[in-house]
């Protein structure tokens, strides 16, 4: 049974530099640079008639080319931090990519996506830090931001059921229209 979701690769050259902010911060479990991504849709544990469907759906997607940037560092959980991400900046076409991708997952039949839609990409999950640590950290090295860079595909990848963090793999690419 695979356990699926949606997302948009990191281009290698901004992993690296997000590869760069690991450390400082007492208790986080650093995600290896390979697997930053950005989740469209989480989709879980199905079985593989569902995950055929979901890859051929997919597969009729017909979206264009844009950029993305990344635009600072956050944490997720105010009271007690939970995940170190990096911040992507407002986009109208992840939204409406994000949002097509939901509307198919609910058309095959899954619960609709529990969470709103924040676009981040995780660098940590955080087990023990508190409010003051994850603030010093963001003091220091939250000021990071990126150049815009293209997204020319999504993918579907898969994970073994763990804690979080990988390994993912490519299971299927969907290339993006190039923009005219």
């Amino acid at each position: 049974m695979p356990r699926l979701f949606t997302g948009i690769e990191i281009p290698a050259e901004i992993a690296d530099r997000l590869a760069l902010l690991r450390g400082g911060l007492q208790g986080a479990r650093w995600i290896d640079a390979e697997n930053y991504h950005v989740t469209l849709r989480f989709v879980g544990d199905i079985d593989e008639r569902t995950a055929d469907e979901i890859a051929d759906a997919l597969d009729r997607v017909r979206r264009t080319e844009f950029m993305l940037q990344l635009d600072g560092l956050d944490v997720f959980g105010s009271s007690k931090p939970h995940a170190l991400v990096a911040r992507v900046a407002g986009s109208r076409a992840l939204a409406e990519l994000q949002a097509e991708h939901e509307r198919i997952m609910q058309r095959i039949g899954l619960p609709p996506e529990g969470r709103r839609f924040t676009p981040h990409v995780t660098l940590a999950r955080l087990r023990g830090v508190g409010p003051r640590e994850a603030a010093h950290y963001l003091g220091t090295r939250g000021h990071f931001l990126t150049q815009p860079f293209p997204v020319t595909r999504f993918v579907l990848f898969s994970s073994k059921a763990s804690t979080g963090g990988g390994p993912y793999l490519v299971e299927q690419s969907y290339p993006l229209d190039e923009a005219a």
